[in-house]
């Protein structure tokens, strides 16, 4: 696949994204249960959409947000004990925070019990939860909780001293009701311009994107042509081609139906490989394909497949399916008559020419399926299709052509051993993503760079005549353009050598490592955020004269960390967000208190209570760019508040990163 191939569709993912960014994976409901005698419990229960998962109560306070019970009004009872997890609590290593983490997925549940003091209770209370998936993680989410009646308690009783709620939990009542009392409605700066919503403004850039979009969808096209056309020049498939048109333009003495027959062959071929992608699309639905590119078992599924597909065109076996298959279709196809015949030799076509088209239709739909996009095998099959129908089509009515056509040979042999070479080199691309999702380290970027720089000097080597495969002719020679071939292969294996020592290689930054995989690099630069307040840093904007970059972050959002790692280490994006711009990173699980509770309106119309930094921010981020979720990215002009490009979330495309970043530094200027 191209590089801009890869910028393409990360444009559109961003859009997609950008389409739904306000999301609700949890959904809690809250009770209180009478026990025994004078004590209860408060019941928060959760369920959560698949994919995402709620962080338990008993996890280190230096990782994600984790569940605490908070109490703002305690009247007639008091706690006792912690907050408990109920039900099936999951736990898992984090390579990132170095710990255990625990955590509910699918249901779970969250108790606080509570003993009656007197006869009448009040209390008002709320259950503060991190939530987060592959992809991103929710800012810290609070659950109310609100109820006053009678309690068992039949006599009044003397007021014992409350119990001391863990630090940074539940405060006494008395300075809680303070508090509660003193609650202020949101004024400036939350009212400020700076602080208004640019919802529709960024829907405007993502429209002004949609062009990118298309071209996205154009190049998807154009990278199922291209496979089509390098499987038409395989040993499976060129051969049949003269043998295919001579029987049509043989068995019919009018020369148009014997053209009519052989389009109808070429249109049968178009729908075969088009209801393929529909099916692979089916498979596995559009929220599957949209976690492949993430998912590190499927990443090593579609490596181990690569090496296969890639061993087989070096002639290490033949990847065929039964002959069974083929001779009944073919037995049906004589039996039959019209189109329908017409179409079961298509297919026929299809399973004798697997050895050869196999590989290289699984390769095009791994690579466009972990891409994210419903749609995108059916369009990559589309483009396959109509490559492999062209030349039946084409030979049909210029049958003088086929004299001119190369006849079959080693060259073909040749161009399968490279198609090998090139699945090996995305195979150690899949098997990267499942090296860094599970951190074992073994693909690290120097190791993947001398992996590639050895398999490509290979392949040079190969077309350079100096290598040969089994099913090679002794007398192979080079010609001219493999020469060209091995030449330009070659280069670009010497090209790689300096990524040893740290060097960028911005050709191919989309497929290798991050740059903080790399045990032994001479390039040292890191990025740090200027502000952690967003009033305070778009004042230094506008006295600097700089544009803003805001980053919607968390201390517990371990995608976040990973762009920091993967992508701000690139020496470019390094120089563009330190040189141009002024960064706030807002951390949206600030658990610093606000000097007073701040009560909002919030985007869905409902009363809320601003307690901590943190809380701030997330309201910052729903209300002005409508996300709440984590990592997000926006370019704002810092004298009003509006964007300067559309937004951007987790996506390691440092090619796509630059690209957003200057856009905004032009808009700007």
């Amino acid at each position: 696949m191209t590089k801009r191939f890869y910028l393409s569709l990360a444009t559109l993912l961003v859009a997609l994204t950008a389409w739904a960014q306000m999301a609700d994976p949890v959904h809690f409901r809250s009770e209180l249960k009478m026990l025994q005698g004078d004590e209860a419990e408060i019941v928060f229960t959760a369920t959560i959409d698949p994919g995402w998962h709620v962080y338990s109560t008993d996890i280190t306070d230096d990782g994600p947000t984790k569940a605490t019970f908070h109490a703002d009004r305690l009247e007639g009872a008091e706690l006792v004990g912690a907050l408990k997890p109920r039900g099936q609590v999951k736990e898992q290593f984090d390579e990132m925070f170095g710990t255990n983490l625990r955590f509910f997925e699918n249901q779970g549940a969250f108790v606080q019990k509570i003993r009656f003091t007197k006869p009448q209770y009040d209390i008002s209370a709320y259950l503060e939860y991190g939530a987060c998936n592959d992809e991103m993680c929710m800012p810290p989410t609070t659950v109310e909780f609100a109820k006053k009646g009678n309690s068992p308690v039949k006599e009044p009783v003397a007021e014992e001293p409350q119990a001391q709620a863990p630090t940074g939990e539940v405060a006494p009542a008395d300075t809680l009701n303070t508090h509660h009392s003193s609650l202020i409605t949101h004024h400036s700066p939350l009212t400020t311009p700076l602080w208004q919503p640019i919802t529709e403004e960024l829907k405007a850039f993502e429209s002004a994107g949609a062009d990118e979009m298309d071209l996205s969808w154009w190049m998807i096209f154009f990278e199922g042509l291209l496979a089509g056309f390098l499987a038409i020049l395989t040993p499976c498939v060129w051969p049949i081609i003269p043998m295919t048109v001579s029987f049509f333009l043989k068995r019919n003495k009018d020369r148009k139906k014997a053209i009519r027959e052989a389009v109808t062959y070429g249109l049968s071929i178009v729908v075969i490989y088009v209801l393929l992608g529909l099916v692979v699309t089916l498979l596995f639905g559009a929220s599957a394909l949209n976690a492949l590119s993430t998912n590190a078992l499927f990443n090593i599924f579609f490596a181990l497949l690569l090496i296969i597909f890639a061993a087989s065109f070096f002639g290490a076996f033949e990847l065929t399916l039964p002959s069974s298959w083929s001779n009944k279709i073919d037995q049906k196809s004589e039996a039959t008559t019209g189109l329908l015949s017409i179409f079961l030799m298509a297919f026929t076509l299809v399973l004798v020419s697997f050895s050869c088209t196999g590989p290289i239709v699984g390769f095009l739909l791994v690579a466009v399926s972990t891409q994210g996009s419903i749609v995108a095998p059916t369009i990559g099959m589309l483009g396959f299709a109509i490559a492999l129908a062209i030349p039946f089509t084409l030979f049909a009515l210029f049958p003088s052509l086929l004299k001119q056509a190369p006849k079959s040979g080693g060259w073909m042999n040749t161009i399968k051993v490279v198609l090998g070479f090139v699945e090996l080199a995305f195979a150690l691309k899949f098997l990267s993503v499942a090296d860094l999702a599970y951190g074992w380290h073994l693909l690290d970027r120097e190791t993947f760079l001398a992996l590639w720089i050895v398999l490509f000097a290979l392949l040079g080597a190969y077309l350079l005549g100096w290598l040969k495969f089994p099913h090679d002719d002794d007398e192979r020679r080079t010609n001219v353009p493999q020469f060209f071939l091995g030449w330009v292969s070659l280069a670009f294996a010497v090209y790689m050598v300096p990524g040893l020592w740290g060097a960028p290689l911005k050709a191919i930054s989309a497929f290798s490592p991050p740059m903080n995989t790399q045990d032994f690099n001479l390039y040292s630069g890191s990025v740090e955020a200027r502000f952690t307040d967003y009033d305070q840093g778009l004042q230094a904007a506008q006295a600097e004269g700089k544009p803003v970059m805001v980053d919607f972050t968390g201390y517990g959002c371990v995608n976040c960390r990973k762009m920091e790692a993967a992508v701000w280490t690139d020496p470019t994006v390094r120089q563009l967000i330190n040189d141009q711009y002024v960064l706030i990173s807002l951390y949206v699980d600030d658990k610093t208190p606000l000097p007073q509770p701040i009560e909002v309106t919030d985007v869905d119309g409902q009363q809320r209570k601003l307690r901590t930094v943190g809380d701030k921010w997330s309201y910052l981020e729903r209300t002005k760019i409508g996300a709440n979720t984590q990592p997000f990215y926006v370019l704002l002009d810092p004298a009003t508040g509006k964007p300067l490009n559309g937004l951007r979330s987790y996506d390691e495309d440092i090619a796509a990163y630059i690209d957003f970043l200057e856009k905004g530094l032009k808009n700007f200027k």
